[in-house]
């Protein structure tokens, strides 16, 4: 399906509707925050009012990873407030006044409080992040969440590419880049690959 008619399909299903959630899942590299912000443009063309929500805003900070020797595997489900995350998307789907939420500056490498607002206002979230449609506990429990969800996978060889390049481009040498892509980054791919269930959409 491509962007517009995605846009037209989620603008269609959420008439009469107070809020619609999209859940864009996918591994790492996989290009979920492009496809977000392309899909959020669209939409307020159609003066939707929408707003992105990225789970990497509830990201461990590094000092409880350093605790919990996890440092080396950021980005694998353990290192997420899962439970966070997941009491935020019921908030949200029961249509609470303002919420507030995190949100992760890579720059700094960490996930800042009180970044964003979601307004009642807002009709559709577009929710991304590796893990939302994996098929364990506890992530199952946002299942109830997802009005459509859509699932993007370039595939191995892409991701590996793009996820060394992101790492140099973070200013690492080769070495380094090949080896937090290769020990960290493309496990949690193919976590996300092989434990995530079927999703309304597939992009390759």
């Amino acid at each position: 399906m491509k962007p517009k008619a995605l846009r037209d399909y989620i603008i269609a299903n959420s008439e009469g509707r107070k809020r619609y959630i999209v859940a864009i899942a996918g591994p790492p590299g996989a290009g979920k925050s492009t496809f977000a912000q392309a899909l959020l443009l669209l939409l307020k063309e159609k003066s939707i009012q929408a707003k992105i929500i990225s789970m990497d805003g509830f990201h461990l900070d590094n000092s409880i990873l350093v605790d919990r020797n996890l440092l080396d595997r950021k980005g694998a489900p353990a290192t997420f407030d899962t439970a966070g995350f997941i009491h935020l998307m019921n908030r949200l789907s029961n249509f609470e006044d303002d919420v507030v939420i995190p949100e992760f500056d890579r720059n700094k490498d960490l996930s800042i409080a009180g970044s964003s607002i979601i307004s009642r206002k807002d009709k559709v979230l577009i929710v991304e992040g590796n893990y939302l449609l994996i098929e364990e506990e506890p992530w199952t429990k946002l299942k109830k969440t997802w009005d459509q969800t859509i699932f993007i996978n370039p595939g191995i060889d892409t991701l590996e590419q793009r996820l060394l390049n992101r790492w140099l481009m973070h200013g690492l040498d080769t070495q380094d880049a090949k080896k937090r892509t290769l020990s960290n980054d493309l496990p949690n791919a193919r976590y996300v690959i092989e434990k995530s269930s079927d999703s309304d959409i597939q992009i390759f």
